[in-house]
C-alpha cells in the first residue's frame, strides 16, 4: 500500500478535513498566528495548509509541530503570493508581458522560486493568466494583457520557471494558475462583479491559457471569485470537474480563493455553510482557503448526504500527492538549506531585475527624437513619483521591502546633469501649492523629466477605476510645466493604460514604465540616457477614451465596417475607433523597415508547418531591437473569424544600416478554432499571413496561403 493510501486508511474525518483546510498565518514575538487558531490546531490535524507565513525559521517551527507533534506527522503545505518576485521585486506581470521574451519570463519566475524556497515556502499563487481587455479592472496589472495566445505563452514560461522539471528539487515551488475562469471580464470592469461571456468566448479566449498551464504541468489551479453566467466559479462543476479534470485530465490540487467557499452564500447558490462546502467539494475544489467551511461544516454535509466520503478522500489524496511531489514527507525541513546564489545559476538577482525593468518599459511617443537625453542637458526632475520608493514595487510587493527599491531621484543624478528637483503635487491630494515651486525648478533646466501616474494601490485587487486618468492634481502640474515650452519627457508609472490624449499630444516623449520593480531608477536612467534602447511592446491596446473599453485588437468583422464617409457604419461619433496606441506598439531609438515577406509554402496540409520570413532593416542612427508579430486571418470559414489572430513573434537586434531576417514557424494545427459544437475544427481555405511591428492593420505586410485537407 502506498504512503498516501496508508495515511488515508488511518485518518479520522477530522484529520482528513484538516488536509483540506488552509489558514492565513503570520508571526509575532509570541509565536505563530494562525487565523484565530493556536498551534494546537496543527497538533490535532485541523490545519494542513498555511498561507502568508514567510521565513525559514518560522516555517520550520510550525512544520516541526505538524511533523513531530501531530498524530500522523503529515507536513504542512505553505503558500504565499509570489507574484512578480519574492525578495527581489521584478516588474509587475503586465510589464513583464511587454518584454515579449519567454526566457526572461521563466528567468524571473525561477529567481522568485528559489528566493521563496529559501524562505521555507512550497507554493505560490501565481501565475495569473486571466485575459484582460478592460483598463478599468485593477487586476489587469497582474495579467499578461488582452491576448489569449500571449497569456498561454506566459503561463508556460512561468510554470516552468516556478516548478522546474522536478517539484522536489532544490529551488522548485508549486505554481497555481489563476483565476479560473474569465475573471478578467467582469461587468463594467468592476472587481468581483459577475461575468457573462458566450461559450465561444470562453473556449476561444479565456480557457486556452489554463489548458496551456495544465499541459505545462501546473501543480494547482485557483477558481475565480466571480460567477460565470450565474454559476460561481468556486462551485462550477461543469468547468472544474467536467472540463478541467475530466476533459484535460488535471489531477492536481484546486485551491479556493480567499474565503470564496463561504461567499457562495452571498452569490445566492447556498443557504448555509454546509451547502456551500458541499457545492465546492463536489465541483472539485480540494482546499478551502480561510473560510473554515470545509473543516466545520463538511461533517454536517456528509451526514445530510450532500457529499460522500469518497469525494472527501479524493480531495485528500490530491493534497497529499502534492505534498509528496514537493518532497515534504521525506525532507520537511529542507527548504532554506541551500546557497541562494547557486540555486539560480549564480546570476545577480538585482541585475536581472534591472534588465527586466529596462525591457518592460514601452516608449509610447518620442517627437523629434526628444530621447535619449544627453549628459550636457540640464534636467529638472519633477513629479510625485520621482521618489516614490514603495510604489516602484507595484501592488503586490511580496516579501520585498520598500527600502530596497531605487527611485529615479536616487539614480538619475549619477548619469545625468540634474539641476533641480520638485515634487509639485501629491497624488492623493488636491493641494496645488507646490506647483509654483515645480515651475520655478523647471525654468532653470533645459529639459524636464516629469514623473506622473498612479500610486501602486490604485492598481491590483479591489482597485477598479471608472476614470483611469491622472489622479489628484497631476494634470494641473503637467499643464503648468508644458506651458513653459521646454522639452518635457514624461515617465508614466501605472498598472494599467491611462487615458491621457492631451498628454500624449503635448509632451515631447512619454515612456511607460508600469511598476518596474526594485531597479526602477537605474533601469529608467539607462533608457533615458541612451545606454539602452527601449524595446518593450504593449501587451494591451491603449484606449484613447475610457468609453472604448473593453478594447482589443482581435475584433471580428462586421457587415458595416468603418467608413468615415458613411454615417451608417461601425464607429463612434465622438471618438476614434482606433486606440491611442495599438497592441504591440513600442518605439525604439532605431528606426525599422520591414520588407520581403515570404512563406516556405503557399499551399500546405494539416500536418505541415510553414515558415514565415521577412527582412528587417535598421534605418535609424542607433542600435536597437525590433519585435515582429505574426498574425493570421481566416478569410472564409464556417464561422466569422477575427480580422487578426496572433500566432507568434520574433525579436532581432540590429546596428544602424544593418539588415537581418526574422523567421516565425506556423503550424497548420494552430489555425484550428472551436467549431459550431465548440470542438476544435481545422478548415481548408485561404488565409492571410500578416507580419508587422504592431496590430495596426494598415501597416502590416500581407500575403496569402492555402490550406488543403
Amino acid at each position: 500500500m502506498s504512503r498516501i493510501e496508508t495515511l488515508l486508511s488511518k485518518m479520522t474525518l477530522r484529520e482528513k478535513l484538516g488536509q483540506l483546510n488552509m489558514v492565513a498565518s503570520g508571526y509575532a514575538v509570541t509565536g505563530p498566528l494562525l487565523g484565530g487558531d493556536s498551534p494546537d490546531a496543527i497538533r490535532s490535524g485541523d490545519i494542513g495548509n498555511l498561507l502568508n507565513m514567510v521565513g525559514v525559521d518560522h516555517v520550520n517551527e510550525v512544520q516541526r509541530i505538524a511533523v513531530e507533534e501531530s498524530r500522523l506527522g503529515i507536513p504542512l503545505l505553505l503558500g504565499f503570493d509570489v507574484i512578480h518576485g519574492h525578495k527581489t521585486a521584478f516588474p509587475v506581470p503586465l510589464a513583464e508581458a511587454a518584454m515579449f521574451d519567454r526566457a526572461a519570463w521563466a528567468r524571473t519566475a525561477r529567481i522568485a522560486a528559489v528566493e521563496a524556497w529559501n524562505d521555507g515556502l512550497a507554493l505560490t499563487f501565481a501565475p495569473m493568466i486571466d485575459v484582460s481587455r478592460d483598463l478599468r479592472w485593477g487586476r489587469i496589472v497582474e495579467s499578461a494583457g488582452e491576448d489569449s495566445w500571449l497569456n498561454a505563452e506566459m503561463a508556460i514560461a512561468k510554470v516552468k520557471g516556478f516548478q522546474g522539471s522536478d517539484l522536489s528539487a532544490i529551488g522548485s515551488i508549486a505554481a497555481t494558475a489563476k483565476h479560473f475562469c474569465a475573471y478578467g471580464a467582469p461587468v463594467a470592469g468592476r472587481e468581483y462583479a459577475s461575468v457573462d461571456v458566450s461559450d465561444r468566448a470562453l473556449h476561444e479566449i479565456y480557457l486556452p491559457p489554463f489548458e496551456a498551464a495544465v499541459k505545462a504541468g501546473v501543480a494547482a489551479i485557483m477558481p475565480a471569485f466571480n460567477s460565470l453566467a450565474g454559476m460561481p466559479m468556486t462551485a462550477h462543476e461543469p468547468l472544474l470537474k467536467g472540463w478541467l479534470r475530466d476533459k484535460l485530465g488535471f489531477d492536481g490540487v484546486i485551491i479556493s480563493d480567499y474565503n470564496a467557499v463561504a461567499e457562495l452564500m452571498n452569490h445566492g447558490v447556498a443557504g448555509s455553510l454546509a451547502e456551500a462546502a458541499a457545492l465546492s467539494l463536489r465541483a472539485g475544489v480540494d482546499i478551502d482557503m480561510v473560510s473554515n467551511a470545509y473543516r466545520k461544516h463538511l461533517p454536517e454535509a456528509l451526514s445530510a448526504g450532500l457529499i460522500t466520503m469518497a469525494e472527501i478522500d479524493a480531495s485528500v489524496r490530491r493534497v497529499l500527492a502534492l505534498k509528496e511531489r514537493l518532497g515534504l514527507f521525506d525532507q520537511p525541513y529542507r527548504r532554506g538549506t541551500a546557497p541562494l546564489a547557486a540555486m539560480a545559476g549564480n546570476i545577480d538577482h538585482h541585475e536581472v531585475a534591472r534588465d527586466a525593468a529596462r525591457k518592460s518599459c514601452v516608449l509610447l511617443t518620442n517627437y523629434n527624437d526628444a530621447l535619449p537625453l544627453t549628459r550636457t542637458e540640464r534636467i529638472a526632475l519633477i513629479g510625485p513619483l520621482a521618489d516614490a520608493q514603495a510604489d516602484m514595487r507595484g501592488p503586490w510587493g511580496g516579501a520585498s521591502v520598500a527600502e530596497d527599491s531605487i527611485t529615479l531621484r536616487t539614480s538619475l543624478g549619477k548619469v545625468a546633469t540634474v539641476v533641480a528637483q520638485a515634487e509639485g503635487v501629491k497624488i492623493n491630494s488636491d493641494d496645488m501649492s507646490g506647483i509654483a515651486t515645480a515651475v520655478e525648478a523647471a525654468r532653470v533646466a533645459d529639459t524636464v523629466v516629469l514623473c506622473l501616474g498612479e500610486t501602486a494601490p490604485m492598481s491590483g485587487e479591489a482597485a477598479s477605476r471608472a476614470h483611469p486618468e491622472l489622479p489628484g492634481k497631476q494634470r494641473e502640474l503637467a499643464e503648468a510645466i508644458l506651458a513653459l515650452g521646454k522639452k518635457v519627457v514624461v515617465v508614466l508609472f501605472a498598472g494599467r493604460p491611462l487615458t491621457l490624449p492631451w498628454l500624449f499630444h503635448n509632451a515631447s516623449a512619454v515612456l511607460m514604465a508600469w511598476w518596474p520593480g526594485e531597479q526602477a531608477g537605474p533601469a529608467i536612467g539607462d533608457l533615458l540616457m541612451g545606454q539602452e534602447s527601449p524595446s518593450g511592446r504593449l501587451p494591451v491596446s491603449w484606449p484613447d477614451a475610457v468609453g472604448q473599453a473593453p478594447l482589443y485588437y482581435e475584433q471580428y468583422p462586421t457587415g458595416r465596417p468603418f467608413n468615415p464617409n458613411d454615417h451608417y457604419t461601425s464607429k463612434y461619433i465622438d471618438a476614434p475607433n482606433a486606440p491611442a496606441f495599438p497592441f504591440g506598439h513600442g518605439l525604439t531609438y532605431g528606426a525599422f523597415a520591414l520588407s520581403g515577406l515570404t512563406v516556405s509554402k503557399t499551399v500546405f496540409g494539416p500536418d505541415d508547418t510553414i515558415e514565415v520570413s521577412a527582412t528587417v532593416t535598421n534605418t535609424g542612427k542607433r542600435t536597437a531591437q525590433e519585435t515582429v508579430f505574426l498574425f493570421t486571418h481566416d478569410l472564409v470559414a464556417s464561422l466569422s473569424r477575427p480580422l487578426l489572430e496572433l500566432r507568434g513573434f520574433a525579436k532581432i537586434s540590429l546596428d544602424p544600416g544593418q539588415s537581418g531576417t526574422v523567421t516565425i514557424a506556423l503550424a497548420a494545427r494552430d489555425l484550428a478554432f472551436p467549431g459550431r459544437d465548440l470542438q476544435p475544427v481545422l478548415e481548408a481555405g485561404d488565409f492571410e499571413i500578416k507580419l508587422g511591428s504592431s496590430a495596426r492593420r494598415s501597416q502590416l505586410l500581407n500575403t496569402r496561403v492555402t490550406l488543403k485537407l
